[in-house]
């Protein structure tokens, strides 16, 4: 179902070959099937899990269409009438890039995060769960999608990954929600449980980490201790909340954070780089919970030394995005009241003709915060 007449083809960043570039592209307009919504697109993210897979680091069907956080409208419904949120045509939404089956006996027990279907049919072979993309090229050929293809003026998304946007957040810089913002607030609430007045550090304070430094001042931890070592990032940071923050370029991380409060109750590592995920731990007091959000490059190992991880009673754990029916609202409804502010921690918009350029500028290590891709 569909309020208005759609086109029959849209504009969409696709990556090709085996070179690490977006070229734009103009693909048809894809519908929606049972249980799907096509979301007119009004911005799109642009993460660094992107970027390793443009890069080749993360291995994922070409050609595709990337992009996994994203804002916009609901223009057309699948079949049947059951629709979960009570989404119709019309309403403004943001979409996870953990879109759930919620059929699968992860997602049965409220496990969206680690939904069996959405790793085995969209992360490996970029369809969803009828084994099809929603995507193909001009000449009607197998185009991959990563999440919902959000990098594309038009995206098919399962309901499920979707959530309504409340008045009063900025609707371009919403698509942060998606993933900066839902990836902070599963490690935060669910696999940091920070609790008020714990103290946290959080390594890499790039879009995701600056999430976490947002949700973790609001969930009342104190001190919050921004670490990185670009002093542009760090001042970000302080502006998002960080109570101190440390260069760990110019300073010993370690000894300033024992300094600051003789080592942190929570840590999380926001990069995925093997020497940021071993300062994370080191950044521990005894009995410390360290995070683990970043996704590495390839097959990348970090090292954690054994003795003080026995001896000091230390966790480590994983934690990949969040419970996207339960927490996608719950993200929505921090930005509405003040727990997070997307508007601000967006820097950068690109038009989506320089989708690639967004891509080489977060490589290069230009982006503070997060940048969007704009459709419009």
């Amino acid at each position: 179902m569909s309020a208005v007449p759609l086109p029959s083809e849209m504009k969409a960043a696709v990556l090709v070959g085996d070179a690490p570039e977006l070229e734009i592209q103009h693909i048809p307009v894809p519908r929606p099937r049972a249980g799907e919504a096509l979301v007119k697109i009004r911005s799109c993210g642009v993460c660094h899990t992107d970027l390793h897979v443009i890069k080749g680091e993360v291995g994922f069907p070409r050609p595709a269409v990337l992009g996994h956080e994203i804002s916009g409208s609901v223009v057309a419904l699948g079949a049947p009438a059951d629709r979960p949120g009570g989404l119709a045509v019309g309403d403004d939404v943001v979409g996870a890039f953990i879109m759930p089956c919620t059929t699968c006996a992860s997602c049965l027990r409220g496990r969206d995060d680690l939904c069996e279907n959405f790793f085995a049919q969209n992360r490996l072979h970029g369809t969803l769960y009828d084994g099809e993309s929603r995507l193909s090229t001009a000449d009607g050929s197998f185009l991959a999608m990563y999440s919902m293809g959000g990098l594309a003026e038009f995206a098919v998304v399962p309901l499920s990954g979707l959530a309504g946007l409340q008045p009063g957040i900025e609707p371009v810089t919403a698509a942060v929600l998606g993933c900066a913002a839902f990836t902070a607030y599963g490690a935060v609430h669910r696999a940091g449980r920070v609790r008020s007045g714990e103290s946290v550090a959080v390594v890499a304070v790039g879009g995701v980490g600056s999430g976490v430094v947002q949700l973790a001042r609001a969930a009342g931890a104190d001190p919050v201790i921004a670490v990185d070592i670009d002093e542009d990032k760090l001042a970000a940071a302080r502006l998002m909340g960080a109570t101190h923050v440390v260069n760990s370029r110019t300073t010993d991380a370690r000894a300033a954070i024992q300094e600051i409060c003789g080592g942190v109750d929570v840590a999380f590592e926001a990069l995925g780089h093997p020497a940021t995920f071993s300062q994370a731990v080191g950044l521990l007091g005894d009995g410390g919970r360290m995070v683990a959000i970043g996704i590495a490059a390839g097959q990348a190992k970090a090292e954690i030394e054994i003795t003080p991880l026995v001896r000091r009673g230390y966790t480590v754990t994983g934690s990949f995005g969040a419970r996207t029916r339960e927490d996608l609202p719950a993200v929505v409804e921090a930005a509405a009241h003040g727990g997070f502010d997307a508007a601000g921690l967006v820097t950068r918009r690109f038009p989506l003709d320089d989708a690639n350029e967004a891509y080489q500028a977060l490589a290069r290590g230009e982006i503070t915060g997060r940048a969007v891709v704009v459709m419009d």
